[in-house]
């Protein structure tokens, strides 16, 4: 073998190395792992690991939207720091992360918002002490890259939805209720609300191919989702069921980050695909685009597995809660998907 085709396989090998480590741990777990159940009169802590609040008086706000759920709340150290686009130094995020999944008397970890950001803390999470303290994670967006990471080193499920600062309307105190203090196994179903519409335009599913399959959720946040392959923080995709929602990104770019998930392998072992919402992602004026439809049809259609979009995932008023690591049935041919087992331990 020449010099240059030495390089070129040493460097393919160590770009597929962090993808087998993953796969060797997931394949050692075997089980998913569950964090603890959560309960009124709890302790619950607030934690900023992307960007600072726009206005103080949100971080107000989300201490009062999880008194009104019935917790008490801790504040991380941290949490309402700032550094330019950061809310704070790196250290100071990932440390208000371990400190709550250390501290005995916090029984959730509430991100406060989302941004930009999280995936510089993955090096500076401690995984073993996450894993022997297995609590609830709740937040979305940036916060996929520690939805991530952490099913990737760990396997515990951890909760995609709302963030503390965003909107806590009925519908989504209404499903955190059922999922967190009723421990409901959720059908997850589209709202349908045809306000004075002859058929329902609003929260409609689209099939892109019927059938059912079951596998453990996976996902989130496309770009955020992508911009971690390479990394020993992307969770192995064979048998899941796959995720993904965005916001403002043009259909240009879905293209070139669903082309990414293609190119890496990971498309070809999932067993289902949901996309939920991408928000503010049309295609511009004439005929210079693909649409979001086209899109999908060119890399889920061949797939043959089942697969829908329009879910209530994503940057959306009303929104589901979705444990990332948690087993479910999907039908896409319904646009719908179910818990099968309990995400929460017994």
């Amino acid at each position: 073998m020449d010099r240059r085709r030495f390089i070129g396989s040493a460097a393919a090998a160590a770009l597929l190395l962090p993808f087998a480590r993953g796969r060797s741990a997931m394949a050692a777990r075997g089980v998913p792992l569950l964090p603890a159940p959560l309960n009124p009169g709890d302790t619950v802590a607030l934690v900023s690991p992307s960007s600072p609040v726009d206005d103080s008086f949100n971080l107000q706000l989300a201490q009062e939207v999880m008194e009104a759920l019935g917790f008490k709340v801790k504040a991380g150290a941290h949490y309402a720091d700032r550094r330019g686009h950061l809310a704070g130094s790196d250290a100071g995020r990932a440390g208000d992360i371990n400190a709550a999944f250390a501290d005995r008397e916090v029984k959730a970890v509430i991100c406060v918002r989302g941004g930009s950001g999280a995936a510089r803390l993955l090096p500076l999470l401690d995984y073993d002490l996450i894993r022997a303290n297995p609590k609830v994670l709740l937040g979305y967006s940036d916060i996929t890259a520690l939805h991530n990471a952490i099913n990737a080193q760990t396997g515990l499920v951890t909760f995609h939805g709302p963030n503390g600062s965003g909107s806590w309307n009925s519908f989504n105190a209404d499903q955190f209720r059922r999922l967190f203090f009723e421990r409901e196994l959720m059908q997850y179903r589209n709202v349908a609300d045809r306000g004075d519409e002859l058929v329902q335009r609003r929260n409609r599913t689209v099939t892109i191919t019927g059938g059912t399959a079951q596998g453990e959720l996976v996902g989130g946040n496309l770009a955020v989702l992508t911009a971690l392959a390479g990394s020993p923080y992307l969770p192995d995709f064979s048998g899941k069921i796959l995720f993904l929602e965005d916001v403002s990104e043009a259909p240009y770019r879905v293209d070139r980050m669903l082309s990414t998930l293609k190119l890496m392998g990971a498309l070809d072992r999932i067993a289902g695909f949901i996309f939920g919402e991408c928000t503010d992602c049309d295609p511009g004026a004439g005929y210079g685009s693909l649409g979001l439809g086209q899109i999908l049809d060119d890399y889920i259609k061949p797939l043959g597995i089942p697969a829908y979009r329009g879910a209530m995932i994503g940057h959306i008023r009303q929104q589901f809660i979705v444990p990332v690591g948690g087993r479910v049935e999907l039908d896409a041919a319904a646009g719908s998907f179910r818990l099968l087992q309990p995400v929460f331990q017994q």
